[in-house]
């Protein structure tokens, strides 16, 4: 039962990052290349806590 729960959450994670690089790469051209480096790094380390903040600070603006 363990295994269900850490691979829904490596799903999640991936699935987070995955949106991010793409909004990133698709959508923010205005964005400075540190700062996309910056999200990504974010979100690679804190995946859904990343995504979170970044559809925050970014999307919402």
């Amino acid at each position: 039962m363990a295994w269900t729960w850490w691979t829904m959450s490596l799903i999640v994670g991936l699935l987070s990052l995955l949106w991010v690089v793409y909004d990133i790469i698709k959508n923010q051209k205005d964005m400075s290349t540190a700062r996309k480096g910056f999200w990504i790094v974010l979100t690679l380390l804190f995946s859904l806590i990343g995504a979170g903040a970044y559809y925050l600070v970014e999307k919402r603006s």
